[in-house]
C-alpha cells in the first residue's frame, strides 16, 4: 500500500503532497463493488473516444440539399446521412449520463465519513485512479468536440427537417431512437462548449446538494487533494520518473485541471481566491512548463469553462499567468 501513495513528511505551503500510482493501483475486496460498477462503464470509453474521433459530419450533404429544396433525392441523402450520426451522437449522450452516476458512485466512497480525503486515497487507490481516469476521459472528449463543429450543425438540420416533417404528418422511424424529449436533451448538450465537464460539473453539484449531512469540505478536499497529487507528480522528478509511460504525464495534468475546474464549480468561493486550498499557482506554472502543444487545450479550459475565474477575488496574477 505504501508504494502506492506516499504521504511525503513535509508539508510546503499547508498544500499536501503525495505520490498516488496511477498505473497500477488495484481494488482491494471493499472497493471491489464500486470498482466494478465504475469499471463497466469506463471500458467503453476508449470505443467512445474512437467514435467521436472519427466523426465525419454531413456537412456537403446537407448543403446540396439546402441549395436545391426541391430536390427529392439530394433531400433523400442528406437525410439518410444524417440519421446514423444522430444515433452516434445519442450514444455519447447516453454515455455521459452513465458516467455522470458512475461518478456519483465514486465521490459517495471517497468522501463518506469518518475518514478524511487523504485516508481514503490511502485506502481506496483503485478508486482514486477511476476518478482520475474519468476525469482524464472528459477532457479528452471535450478537447475533441470543440474541434467538430459538424455536431451541431448535423443536429440543428435533424432538428428543422423532424420539425418539418410533424407539420407534413410525416412518421420517421429514427423518432423511436431519438424522440422529441431526447432531442431536447441532447440539444443542450451538444450546446456546451464542453458538454462531459458541463455533465460532471452538474453531477458534482449535485451530489453535494443531495448530500445535505454530508459537509461540503467533504468534497471539495476530496477535488483539492487529488489536485495537489497530480501537481507534485508533474513537478518532482523522482515521481515522474517513475511512470512506464509519457502518457502518464498528460493524464495527470488533464486530471488536475479536470479537479480544479470541479472544485470550481463546487466550493462556494472557487479555485482561484486567496482562501482556495489549491496551489492555483503552482498548478499554472506546471502547465506553463511543459510543451505549448500539450497543454494548451488545458489552459484554454481553466479559463473558459471555469466559474470563479473573472472574480475580483481572484489575484490579477493567478489572471496574468493564465492569459500571458
Amino acid at each position: 500500500m505504501g508504494n502506492l501513495l506516499k504521504v511525503l513528511t513535509r508539508e510546503i505551503e499547508n498544500y499536501p503532497h503525495f505520490f498516488l500510482d496511477f498505473e497500477n493501483a488495484q481494488p482491494t475486496e471493499g472497493e471491489r463493488e464500486v470498482w466494478n460498477q465504475v469499471n463497466s462503464v469506463l471500458q467503453d470509453s476508449e470505443s467512445i473516444l474512437s467514435g467521436l474521433q472519427a466523426y465525419k459530419g454531413a456537412g456537403q450533404e446537407i448543403r446540396d440539399a439546402i441549395q436545391n429544396p426541391s430536390d427529392l433525392m439530394l433531400q433523400e441523402r442528406a437525410w439518410n446521412s444524417v440519421c446514423p450520426l444522430v444515433i452516434k451522437l445519442k450514444n455519447f449522450y447516453s454515455f455521459s449520463l452513465r458516467l455522470e452516476e458512475a461518478l456519483q458512485s465514486l465521490l459517495e466512497s471517497l468522501t463518506c465519513p469518518p475518514f478524511t480525503p487523504t485516508q481514503h486515497l490511502e485506502r481506496e487507490q483503485a478508486l482514486a485512479k477511476q476518478f482520475a481516469e474519468i476525469l482524464h476521459f472528459t477532457l479528452r472528449f471535450d478537447e475533441l468536440k470543440m474541434r467538430i463543429p459538424a455536431i451541431q450543425n448535423d443536429f440543428s438540420y435533424y432538428r428543422r427537417t423532424i420539425s418539418r416533417n410533424r407539420i407534413n404528418n410525416m412518421n420517421l422511424d429514427i423518432e423511436s431512437e431519438v424522440n422529441n424529449e431526447m432531442a431536447n436533451r441532447m440539444s443542450l448538450f451538444y450546446a456546451e462548449a464542453t458538454p462531459m465537464l458541463k455533465t460532471l460539473s452538474n453531477a458534482t453539484t449535485n451530489f453535494v446538494t443531495e448530500n445535505k449531512t454530508l459537509p461540503l469540505e467533504n468534497t471539495t478536499d476530496c477535488l483539492s487533494t487529488m489536485a495537489s497529487v497530480c501537481k507534485v507528480m508533474l513537478e518532482t522528478p523522482e515521481y515522474s520518473s517513475r511512470f512506464s509511460s509519457e502518457d502518464t504525464l498528460l493524464f495527470c495534468m488533464r486530471v488536475m485541471v479536470g479537479v480544479i475546474i470541479l472544485y470550481d464549480h463546487v466550493h462556494p468561493n472557487g479555485a482561484f481566491n486567496k482562501s482556495s486550498k489549491i496551489d492555483m499557482k503552482g498548478c499554472i506554472k506546471v502547465l506553463k512548463d511543459q510543451p505549448a502543444d500539450n497543454v494548451e487545450g488545458l489552459l484554454n479550459a481553466l479559463k473558459f469553462t471555469t466559474k470563479h475565474l473573472n472574480d475580483e477575488s481572484t489575484p490579477k496574477n493567478i489572471r496574468t499567468m493564465l492569459h500571458y
